[in-house]
């Protein structure tokens, strides 16, 4: 049995371990604990995203879909091998599963078959979605390969627990097939030889990117209604992290009702009020905002 890493401790283990992690949006407070306990936690699980793209990946899981809302995992590894952490909590990754399995990882012995779906996972795994379309023919790079060795490491070696504590989706729920394109013993294999050695230390920082171009203002007769645009989207993600966003869902590449609330959130915030924060962007608001060119 074993308490939940906080958040802070979960980004420390990862950088620790040698993985370069991208912190996205609220994920320390991304989480679906009003549906169920979190913990105890007894091992890591293994998927693939059926999706391609990272940004597209993290999105998704982030976000959820209509019919399963995010968080969708804990961390995505892309294919480049960088982490990028998109929940904290409770995670709608694992679902019902056998809980024969789940002695068997809190025993750290050998997986019996997974024949039964009577156990709640969400409640004791961490989950890492990994960027793959899981047609037995999207490459998994040597990169992303090592990035999965390392996050299950981590989590292992942060809690004491053996290789054994690692499994795939398809260990656990029947009639899943994830992660497809490397097997679960071999991946338990790496972690096992990982786990013999100390960790490798936090991953050298990337160069310092220079000062990032920001998008010109449009023109406030691009922001009507059905207008679609990534600079819709970037526009958005910026009102998210100025605290302005009063989306439910997303924000999308569509100008929706969404998008003029969250905006005139943000022309408020400025010190507009009346006609002046009505929604729709003005060049100075716009300049102030620092829309990253997409």
């Amino acid at each position: 049995m074993a308490t939940p890493l906080s958040a802070s401790t979960l980004l420390k283990a990862l950088r620790d371990e040698g993985l370069r992690v991208v912190e996205h949006r609220s994920w320390r407070t991304h989480n679906r604990n009003h549906k169920g306990p979190w913990g105890p936690v007894h091992g890591v699980m293994i998927h693939h995203t059926v999706t391609s793209g990272t940004q597209n990946s993290v999105d998704i899981c982030y976000n959820g879909h209509a019919g399963l809302p995010g968080p969708l995992c804990h961390g995505v590894i892309a294919k480049d091998g960088s982490v990028h952490l998109v929940g904290h909590g409770r995670a709608n990754h694992a679902g019902l599963g056998d809980d024969d399995v789940l002695r068997a990882v809190i025993d750290e012995r050998a997986l019996p078959g997974d024949n039964e779906a009577n156990t709640d996972g969400n409640r004791h795994f961490y989950g890492f979605e990994c960027v793959n379309l899981g047609n037995g023919k999207d490459p998994w790079p040597a990169a992303q390969l090592e990035a999965i060795e390392k996050a299950a490491a981590a989590i292992c070696r942060a809690h004491g627990w053996s290789h054994r504590s690692v499994i795939g989706h398809k260990e656990w729920q029947p009639g899943k097939i994830d992660p497809r394109g490397f097997t679960m013993d071999a991946m338990r294999s790496r972690v096992r030889q990982r786990l013999g050695g100390g960790p490798d230390g936090p991953a050298t920082p990337p160069p310092p990117r220079p000062p990032a171009a920001h998008e010109p203002f449009p023109g406030a007769a691009f922001f009507t209604a059905g207008r679609r645009s990534p600079v819709i989207t970037a526009m958005g993600r910026r009102l998210v992290a100025e605290g302005c966003g009063r989306y439910e869902v997303g924000p999308g590449p569509e100008w929706t009702e969404a998008d003029r609330t969250s905006y005139a959130a943000w022309q408020r915030k400025l010190g507009y009020s009346g006609s002046d924060a009505d929604g729709v962007p003005g060049k100075t608001s716009w300049d102030r905002l620092k829309v990253p060119n997409v």
